[in-house]
């Protein structure tokens, strides 16, 4: 049995046997056929396990979700069509109209509108806090209505670390589970749950996936929360689902109620798939994870070094620097490195960070982050733009950052591209 992050990555999700292909087939087909209308009904009821439509559940997806399910430690794990909806499906499945959840307020610019626009438009009511606020200061923004927190791992694009520990021991301490987006640090760096998370979720868009060839997104349930010590909290898990026959989650499924929930309800009514040829593609990119993630590292923290050297340069934020202020919550959740992502300024403000850009020979500005080919943005122009000044500040976002996403290129070449471009 796999014990190791890098054997997962190539052997866990599908295990082929005599005969079969080595490789994960593509199951692309809308629906499966069954013999009796009563082997199809169970289906329906949740009475037995199989496949009858892909908007529910596809063979290869399954397969991917059980493989990221090993690599961060979790009991259930689902595919959705995007991180987007990763995030949203993660808080909607047990936080409904009336409710009331958490967040880092340093959290990536499409989850903030999120939570803060489309969620409350649901009648869902976020509050953002600083993350890096004492446990007991933060404790002041729990609510009777408070069904969740949530937070990235390495927020993006400040690359800030969070203190998983503090925010799992707040949440806890509330009755309420805490929603981690692990994205940045992959579970090859960082695996929430060990340190107390509940649910993971990806934007299996990025460096799982690698290649930027396939949109995705993925959540992890730990199987750990107790929704029954908090059955008024979650009526969702905890009560009879008239839209299935009056089945209880928690009393049918036990650890795996959260994720069946999700699928049973959220994935039937929205039907934000993953499509098993985008899972096929995942799947390849999920095999040389172990192996790009450490080259990212590597080639990040060296860009990082001349970047930090650099007279031209007024700031660097990346947390294996040593004298960077995540530095010690970066030794405790992610020894072995952060990821390929660095935010820095240049001298100038916003019009020579944006002339910079233009200057650069490949390395590319795309709104996209993460994949094996060096790319970088300006926030504030770009992936915030929708953000105010006000929120940008809330958010910790200058308006002269930039987001260098670090390839695997050869570091000499990405270096010498960010050289000219300076110069």
């Amino acid at each position: 049995m796999a014990t190791k992050s890098g054997t997962k990555c190539l052997h866990e999700g599908y295990k082929p046997t005599k005969g079969e292909p080595r490789q994960l087939p593509i199951y692309q087909s809308t629906t499966f056929k069954y013999d009796t209308s009563e082997e199809m009904g169970k289906l329906f009821d949740l009475e037995a396990d199989g496949y009858f439509y892909s908007r529910l559940q596809n063979p290869t997806n399954d397969a991917v979700a059980a493989k990221i399910c090993a690599l961060e430690g979790g009991h259930a794990a689902m595919l959705t069509s995007s991180g987007q909806s990763a995030n949203f499906f993660a808080v909607f499945n047990i936080c409904e109209t009336g409710g009331h959840i958490i967040a880092s307020s340093s959290i990536y610019g499409g989850t903030y509108n999120l939570f803060g626009t489309t969620l409350k438009k649901m009648g869902i009511d976020c509050t953002f806090v600083d993350q890096n606020l004492p446990e007991e200061e933060l404790a002041k923004y729990f609510k009777p209505n408070t069904k969740a927190v949530f937070g990235e791992t390495i927020t993006n694009p400040t690359v800030n670390i969070l203190d998983i520990e503090k925010f799992a021991h707040l949440a806890h301490s509330h009755g309420v589970p805490l929603i981690v987006d692990n994205t940045f640090a992959t579970p090859i760096n960082c695996r929430p749950i060990e340190w107390g998370a509940d649910i993971v979720t990806h934007s299996t868009t990025k460096y799982m996936d690698g290649h930027a060839v396939g949109v995705g997104g993925c959540i992890v349930d730990s199987g750990n929360f107790d929704w029954n010590a908090y059955a008024d909290k979650f009526p969702g898990l905890t009560t009879p689902d008239e839209s299935y026959h009056g089945i209880t989650y928690t009393e049918r499924f036990g650890k795996g109620a959260y994720i069946t929930k999700a699928t049973s309800q959220l994935m039937r009514d929205l039907g934000a798939i993953q499509s098993p040829q985008n899972a096929f593609y995942l799947n390849m990119g999920l095999e040389s994870l172990h192996v790009r993630v450490q080259r990212h590292c590597e080639n990040a923290l060296a860009v990082a070094k001349y970047l930090k050297a650099n007279d031209k340069v007024l700031w660097v934020h990346y947390a294996t620097l040593e004298d960077d202020e995540y530095h010690d919550l970066q030794q405790k959740y992610m020894p072995d490195g952060t990821c390929g992502v660095l935010a820095f300024a240049i001298k100038g403000g916003r019009e020579k960070a944006i002339e910079f850009m233009d200057k650069l020979k490949f390395i590319s500005i795309v709104t996209h982050v993460a994949d094996v080919k060096s790319c970088l943005l300006h926030p504030a122009s770009h992936t915030h733009r929708q953000m105010t000044d006000e929120q940008l500040k809330e958010a910790g976002v200058d308006a002269d950052l930039i987001r260098l996403s670090v390839g695997i290129e050869d570091v000499n070449d990405i270096i010498a591209d960010i050289e000219q471009a300076l110069a």
